[in-house]
Order: structure tokens, then sequence, then C-alpha cells
């Protein structure tokens, strides 16, 4: 069986930064209290008239990526899009990265997994990639949030959290077994699945009834989160996800290198830190820059790591993720 590594990385952000004093003019909020319940300055949000949307923005992220691999496009085999927010409710994002990138007419597969979308689209490659399907796949996060937030006070637990951006990797195969992605470890939890969703536009409440009612008051179409209940789960879900990939593997949490959770929120990555006793050096946030971009926000994290030399050849580096289903899980890579 072959193993499959991560052979290039990159990801876009939009340029328009919207930071929390610009926050406090459109609602009632101010920069002390999103900084101490989430430890977010400031986030990207696609200007109105921005020919960015979340396939575009994924397009931008891949074509730095498959130029870091060295490889050219027609290698590509395979692409898995991560997003919660396509352009189009159907169809979904791949479709469009492979007609964008100039592609052969190789599959398209969408992840719906929200927070941990990048982790299950990864490990989705990785076994492809393992069993001998495909050579080099290209995984893709990305999320346009800010078009369909509430940026009204009533909004405002959530909106605040949320930013734009994308990110890819290459994951290509190679024979060398001690390389890559030693595991992957995926979880959910439906049952709890309306703590953290958005309701509408839905099967139960299509276009007919979105029609009929025309209400500009209602709220299933913005997101809503049970904020102290996510929180609650997250921590523990991250640790049993973490642990459960070290125990895989034979490792100790003094074997981590490099941990990069997904950016929910700074409280939470903070608090996993500081459960495994992890230093500074070993643990990568980003958030304070970017917000919660969701699927995206692992690979823009990991990319901009890797890009500020804070991953070296050899480093463990492990991925986790939670969300939004429940769903959560982690990925383990030796560099």
């Amino acid at each position: 069986m072959y193993n499959s590594k991560i052979t290039g990385l990159g990801y876009y952000v939009p340029d328009n930064i919207v930071t929390n004093e610009d926050l406090s003019k459109l609602m009632d909020t101010n920069d002390e209290w999103i900084q101490e319940r989430t430890g977010i300055k400031e986030r990207r949000w696609i200007k109105e008239g921005s020919e960015d949307t979340s396939a575009v923005m994924g397009a931008k992220a891949s074509r730095i990526a498959i130029e870091r691999s060295g490889l050219t496009k027609e290698d590509i085999d395979f692409i898995i899009f991560a997003t919660l927010s396509p352009d189009y409710y159907f169809p979904g994002g791949g479709v469009q990265l492979q007609e964008m990138l100039g592609l052969r007419t190789v599959g398209a597969l969408d992840v719906r997994n929200q927070c941990s979308g990048f982790i299950y689209a990864l490990s989705v490659a990785d076994q492809f990639i393992k069993t001998g399907m495909y050579k080099n796949i290209l995984v893709v996060g990305a999320e346009f949030h800010s078009g369909g937030l509430d940026k009204t006070t009533r909004g405002r637990g959530v909106s605040v959290i949320f930013g734009d951006g994308a990110g890819a990797a290459i994951l290509s195969r190679t024979e060398d077994n001690t390389k890559g992605i030693l595991s992957s470890h995926l979880h959910s939890e439906g049952k709890h699945a309306e703590e953290l969703t958005v309701l509408a536009p839905s099967i139960r409440h299509w276009v007919p009834e979105i029609i009929e009612a025309n209400d500009a008051n209602d709220e299933s179409y913005f997101p809503y989160m049970n904020g102290t209940f996510v929180f609650k789960h997250a921590v523990v879900r991250f640790s049993e996800a973490i642990m459960e990939g070290l125990q895989t593997n034979n490792l100790q949490v003094s074997d981590i290198d490099m941990l990069i959770p997904h950016q929910a929120n700074l409280r939470i990555s903070q608090f996993i830190q500081k459960k495994f006793k992890l230093e500074d050096h070993q643990v990568y946030n980003n958030i304070m820059k970017y917000g919660n971009t969701t699927a995206a926000s692992v690979i823009i994290a990991l990319s901009e790591a890797w890009e500020e030399g804070k991953i070296k050849d050899n480093d463990l580096v492990v991925l986790a993720a939670f969300g939004s289903g429940f769903t959560w899980g982690s990925v383990i890579i030796r560099w």
C-alpha cells in the first residue's frame, strides 16, 4: 500500500480587512467584547462587487499549491472540495474548480462537513491514494461567509466570528511509508446537529415556502449556534481526536512538533494547549487575523505555518477539527 504526502500548499484571503471596530459601527458590540470571547481582532470579508466567491478563492489557492508542488495541472487526478458556502445550491464547487483551473475531465467530490470539512476531505483523499486509485489529488477548503451573516445586533453572537478565505493542498503518492499521513480519524454525533446550524433553505423550507412567506424577519436563513454547548463539546472531542491519533501510531503528546487546530475560537485552542502542556511554538493559531473560516481554517493555518518555517522535515504535525454536525476528527502527519 502507498502513503500520501502533502507536496504543495497555498491559501488566499480577500484584501478587505474588517476589524472589530468596524463591526461596532454595524451592531452593538466592541473590540473588548469580541476579543474576550473569541480572541478575534479582525477578519477578511469579500467586498461587494468583488469577483471572489468560494470557488474563485479556491481556484486562487489551488494555483499556488499546484505550483509549489512542482506538478502541472495535467498531473491532478481528482478534486475534493470542502465548503458549507458553495457558489450554488448545486452543482458543487468541485466541478467549478475543474473548469476554472482548466483541468482534465477528472472526478470532483464535494464535502459538506462544515468546520471539520478539510479534515474529512483530506482523509478521503488519503484513502484514494493509499489504495492506488489516484496519484495526485487537489484538496480544497473555501468559505464565503460574509454574504450570509446577520450583520445586525441580533446576529452579533455569530457574525463577529466568521471570515472568508480558502486554502489548498496537493496530496501525492509516496512509497515511503514513514512519511506523509500516518492515520486519520473521523467521528460524528448527529443528535446535536441543530445546536450549530442554518435551517433554511432546506427541503422542509424550500422555494415555494420562501416565496410565499417573503418574511424579512425569518432568522432560519442565518447561522444559529448554542455557543456554550458547542464549546463544552469541542474541548472534549478535540482532546479525544488528538489522543486517538497519537495512540494509533504509538506516539506521545511530547512527540507533537506542531498542532494545528480548527480556528473556531482562540479560547478552545488555548484550553487544548494548556491541557496537553504544549508550548506556544507547538500550536499554531491565526484566528486573530482571519476569524473562523470553517472548512478553510485548518488548511489556511497549515499553509501559513509552513510558509513561516514552523513546519520542518520529519516534524510530527497533528491536524484536528470539531464543528457542526457534530462532526470531528484528526489527521496525523509525519512531514
